[in-house]
């Protein structure tokens, strides 16, 4: 059922079981697990189903600190969120991004991959992927022509990813709109969170839209599933009760705050070509592929972050300009113009390269970012239209990440040149050992945002417990990304999916 909340009377009651706000990938995931349930389920989209630039104005917002996109184009505000113009690619974490680490401060989750494992399963299915199987020798047996580099097998492996087209907006919208049990609010932009007096049990929410109308939303249970940043700006903006923003008795509401670093580090010469399909992409064709990564017993050793490697052919990738400087406008659709358009450009350009180049790569590394309360997302006095507190993101990085990027590629030059299969060059911002800094414009993120209300056992090490339920608040639960202890090397979107529908199970054993 869908209701456009801008056709409500003023001051409506809405009522039900379960409250998700936030209709993304991890809102709507878990609205479909409540499909054909006898629990009505009140499902709040603060825009509607198409973009619209009075409400993407709501996600503008400051940034400091290691240089960052615009706020109000790193995420899209509709109905599917920002599945609406993501890559697809999905990977599962590895054991060790679970496990405490000696070396990578703040480091461990309350739960292990086996934990997360039935609901991976489950997530691929939502995501419309193949099995859940990641393991190179499955799609080695049923794709062609993935031949690996001979590489010993003890130090670097290859890490599979398969590929998602689903954008939730389209694939879910017919679905959500029919049922009888999920109710569909788009235009209701959640504002306030209020709780009874002791704080220990949230009663309402409030929303609204940009005509004036306000609304008060009532349920057992309130999921916030806005998005990482937006999650804390809204616990922070709940400030009317406590002036610290509910959850946040520790001040850890926004801290943690985690992106993966996309960053073009070496360039790879082959000794001769070497034909294989398994370390390529092609949008909407590609099934499975591979990065290179590193065995837990090298990262134990070395003491590095978890990270992976991609292949992209220099012919081409020479061309193409950092995403800082072609993703700089507060429109996403004319950010992605831009950069698309740049990457067409270089296609262009590569045509007519010849010579050893067409069989030599540039080696773009995706890794962790470490855990560090001072990258974090706070709230400003400006507020938006609506009267929310805009939200401040400080992305702040330690020298852990760069010493881990310069010694995952010297491990892979040492492989290459033993296996003579050809020779890694450094990118001149690596050559320095002295130099742990990366303030450097070739230093992209993700788009992958990540633990401001990180999961932990101790309420003064998280915001959330191993249920995803907010310390000391007896029915407040936050879905997704927002949720990471540590974010590990794969793109996001899998397992916030899966750690989604984890909750959603948790929640229906206890109503």
């Amino acid at each position: 059922m869908h209701i456009d909340a801008r056709e409500l009377d003023n001051d409506s009651i809405i009522e039900g079981d379960i409250c998700i706000i936030g209709a993304g990938a991890a809102g709507i995931s878990i609205a479909l697990d409540w499909l054909k349930t006898p629990y009505k389920v009140i499902l709040l989209e603060g825009g509607g189903f198409e973009y619209d630039d009075e409400v993407q104005n709501l996600y503008e917002g400051k940034t400091t600190g290691q240089e960052y996109y615009p706020l109000k184009s790193a995420r899209l505000h509709y109905f599917g969120g920002t599945t609406g113009h993501w890559g697809g690619m999905c990977s599962p974490l590895d054991t060790i991004d679970f496990k405490e680490r000696h070396w990578v401060e703040n480091s461990g989750w309350p739960i292990n991959k086996q934990d997360l494992d039935p609901f991976y399963e489950k997530a691929n299915k939502v995501l419309e992927l193949g099995p859940y199987n990641y393991d190179f020798s499955y799609w080695n047996k049923n794709l062609p022509n993935l031949i690996p580099f001979p590489l010993n097998k003890k130090v670097i492996w290859n890490k599979m990813w398969q590929y998602s087209k689903a954008r939730f907006g389209r694939l879910y919208k017919k679905t959500i709109v029919e049922a009888k049990n999920i109710h569909l609010y788009t235009y209701a932009n959640a504002v306030d969170i209020k709780t009874e007096s002791n704080l220990s049990v949230v009663n309402e929410v409030i929303v609204k839209d940009h005509y004036g109308k306000k609304h008060t939303v009532k349920a057992k249970h309130f999921i916030l599933a806005c998005g990482t940043i937006q999650n804390a700006r809204m616990l922070l903006s709940a400030n009317s009760q406590t002036p610290k923003g509910l959850g946040n008795e520790n001040d850890l509401v926004g801290r943690y705050f985690q992106e993966h670093l996309e960053v073009s580090s070496a360039e790879l010469w082959l000794e001769k070509p070497f034909q294989t399909d398994l370390y390529s992409w092609d949008y909407g064709v590609t099934k499975a592929s591979a990065e290179l990564a590193f065995t837990e017993e090298v990262q134990f050793k070395e003491e590095i972050l978890n990270g992976t490697i991609s292949l992209q052919p220099l012919s081409v990738a020479k061309y193409i300009k950092p995403k800082l400087q072609t993703w700089k406008d507060g429109d996403p659709r004319y950010s992605l113009e831009v950069m698309m358009n740049d990457l067409n450009n270089a296609e262009e350009k590569a045509l007519k390269e010849k010579g050893h180049i067409t069989y030599s790569y540039q080696l773009n590394t995706r890794i962790e970012q470490a855990p560090n309360p001072n990258s974090r997302v706070s709230i400003v006095k400006e507020r938006d239209k609506l009267g929310v507190p805009r939200a401040s993101l400080n992305w702040e990085l330690t020298s852990l990440e760069k010493y881990s990027i310069r010694r995952m590629y010297q491990i892979l030059g040492q492989q290459m040149g033993i296996f003579n299969i050809g020779r890694i060059k450094l990118n001149e911002f690596l050559r320095d050992e002295t130099n742990n800094s990366l303030l450097d414009d070739t230093v992209n993120g993700g788009w992958h945002h990540m633990g401001t209300t990180r999961m932990s056992i101790n309420p003064k090490k998280g915001v959330v417990d191993v249920n995803c339920k907010v310390h000391g608040i007896s029915n407040l639960f936050i879905a997704g990304a927002a949720c990471f202890p540590t974010s590990g090397a794969p793109n996001p979107t899998l397992t916030l999916v899966a750690l989604s529908l984890r909750l959603s199970d948790y929640i229906k054993k206890q109503i």
